[in-house]
């Protein structure tokens, strides 16, 4: 069975490091702040000026004018701080992001990455995307594997304008976690119940698959 929007946050959560600054984009990326581990310290970044951000409030603690950049309510950790947009991006663009989280429309098998515009469709649009793609070393796409209409969003080259190029590592799907490196996509673990033949059908880029491939473990 294919994985949630919480799971693969989920998964997520387990690429973080003690220490880590961590940025996360709109949508699957902000629910990371909901499972970073017990005992780790990170500092979770939001760039419309806000670095210490917590878990998602419940509705004793919310608070409206506290939110991250999708307009989401957060909550704040100890040490938090709140500043203007403007540091907050060049904190981004001076490389001090250990970590990025995005979401994407495509990403194909150089790491290229297009999560900002469909022509002919009405799309929130950029936002700081370009800065965090070209001022993070480590960078994670969360994405469905295919679209609703079973159409790899996987690909050889991408087809929709570029956010950045060259620039992502891994991605983690619904179906599977996957590097990318040497020009292809590195399959290195599939979501409980789903088959390597099913990830390999609606992979259109290039795929290298092990002899073993271990189901992600929650």
């Amino acid at each position: 069975m294919s994985l949630s929007r919480d799971q693969i946050a989920q998964r997520v959560a387990r690429e973080l490091e003690d220490g880590y600054y961590v940025n996360l984009g709109i949508g699957i990326p902000t629910l990371v702040a909901n499972y970073v581990p017990d005992g780790m310290e990170v500092m979770l970044q939001s760039e419309n000026g806000l670095l210490g951000m917590g878990q998602f409030p419940t509705e004793a603690e919310i608070d409206a004018d506290m939110i991250n950049a999708g307009k989401q309510t957060v909550t704040t950790v100890t040490g938090a701080s709140i500043f203007s947009s403007a540091e907050s991006f060049a904190m981004i663009r001076g490389g001090h992001v250990d970590l990025t989280v995005l979401g994407a429309f495509e990403v194909d098998q150089n790491g290229n990455i297009a999560s900002y515009m469909i022509p002919g469709k009405l799309i929130k649009g950029m936002g700081g995307a370009m800065d965090l793609v070209a001022g993070a070393d480590n960078i994670i796409v969360t994405m469905t594997h295919a679209s609703k209409h079973g159409e790899s969003k996987l690909l050889e080259k991408c087809t929709l304008p570029l956010t950045g190029v060259s620039c992502i590592k891994k991605v983690i799907t619904d179906l599977a976690l996957l590097e990318i490196k040497d020009g292809a996509f590195h399959l290195l673990e599939r979501a409980p119940g789903i088959s390597v033949e099913e990830i390999v059908e609606k992979t259109a880029g290039k795929l290298v698959v092990p002899d073993n491939v271990p189901e992600m473990a929650f």
